[in-house]
């Protein structure tokens, strides 16, 4: 009992510093007050040139535990999110990480809900509804579980054409030309052997996370922070990238149900984006995932996307414009002579 009030004590403490960072530093950033019309094809508004590279993907963790477990019994220690599948990409949620047990169910630790299929299934239903939209869907057998038999033939039969093949240099192509490609899909078993190059599975090297098991808001907000910084910008590194905006309930708490413990920090995305605006780390922004998803964040992930594509543009074209003066210059400077 005395460990739980001191963890207590903690986590209010670590709350409140959070609270003073928000209100002394605030939570405004380049494209912070961008509101999509339309998220349901949010990507199709996007620029043509725009690639996989320029996006900051808005993700869900443990994105298919809407209907885990029994309801007021086991489902508040299980569940990450309240929305079906596809009801997070009418949402505009474009990442999603699911785990799987040998029987193709989604689970999430020992607990098990429906069949796979009904998440691919909902993604089926929203890419024939939709022309542009691309997704990351990232696949792994839940830890201390068995792979389901031949999984990877069954994604590559059930996706066909859709799958986007693994080929780093993709990475830097505009979305439109990847099409009919819409999925950049990862399988990340246990026992079976990784996609290879070329497969139309993308294997876990090219999508990492540096994850902690905390249920401190603070902790975890600066352990992200941390992470980020090391990471090279998107334009060079071979993988995506994610940060999880979450907290995980721990059995040293007093509090050990999924939605209390990450609402401790999941009110502070916004401040999260401000303060890589901040450290000059926007460029190294890819996957940004949380818990029990909203609209406020989709727009904020869509913000900073749509604020520094136009910025890198504008960019170039500043310094090609230089050059084009400069070249201008000499010119001018070699006739006088």
């Amino acid at each position: 009992m005395g460990a739980q009030i001191t963890k207590q004590i903690d986590v209010m403490e670590e709350e409140k510093q959070l609270a003073l960072m928000e209100e002394a530093e605030g939570t405004s950033f380049p494209g912070s007050s961008y509101i999509h019309p339309n998220h349901r094809e949010w990507m199709a508004t996007l620029p043509l040139e725009i690639t996989a590279r320029d996006i900051v993907w808005p993700g869900t963790h443990n994105s298919a535990t809407n209907k885990i477990g029994i309801p007021c019994i086991s489902r508040p220690f299980f569940q990450c999110q309240k929305l079906s599948i596809y009801e997070q990409l009418v949402l505009g949620v474009r990442v999603f990480d699911i785990r799987v047990q040998k029987d193709q169910k989604v689970c999430h630790s020992f607990f098990c809900t429906y069949n796979v299929d009904v998440v691919l299934n909902d993604i089926k239903r929203f890419l024939s509804e939709t022309s542009c939209e691309v997704i990351l869907l990232e696949l792994r057998t839940e830890w201390k579980q068995i792979d389901p038999l031949d999984f990877d033939k069954y994604l590559i039969s059930f996706f066909g054409s859709q799958l986007i093949p693994q080929n780093e240099k993709l990475l830097d192509k505009p979305l439109r030309e990847l099409l009919p490609g819409r999925i950049f899909c990862i399988w990340k078993p246990k026992q079976a052997p990784p996609p290879l190059p070329g497969s139309p599975l993308w294997s876990e090297t090219y999508l990492k996370d540096d994850w902690i098991d905390t249920d401190l808001p603070l902790t975890k907000f600066l352990s992200n922070l941390d992470y980020l910084t090391k990471q090279e910008p998107n334009a060079v590194r071979s993988y995506f990238y994610r940060v999880e905006n979450t907290a995980t309930p721990q059995n040293s708490g007093p509090i050990v149900c999924v939605y209390p413990v990450t609402n401790r920090i999941r009110g502070y995305a916004r401040l999260f984006l401000a303060e890589v605006f901040r450290r000059g780390l926007s460029d190294r922004m890819q996957v940004f995932s949380e818990d029990f998803i909203t609209d406020d964040f989709v727009d904020a992930c869509i913000g900073v996307t749509v604020h520094r594509f136009a910025h890198a543009k504008l960019a170039q074209k500043t310094s090609q414009f230089k050059q084009v003066e400069m070249i201008m210059y000499r010119g001018a400077e070699s006739f006088d002579r």
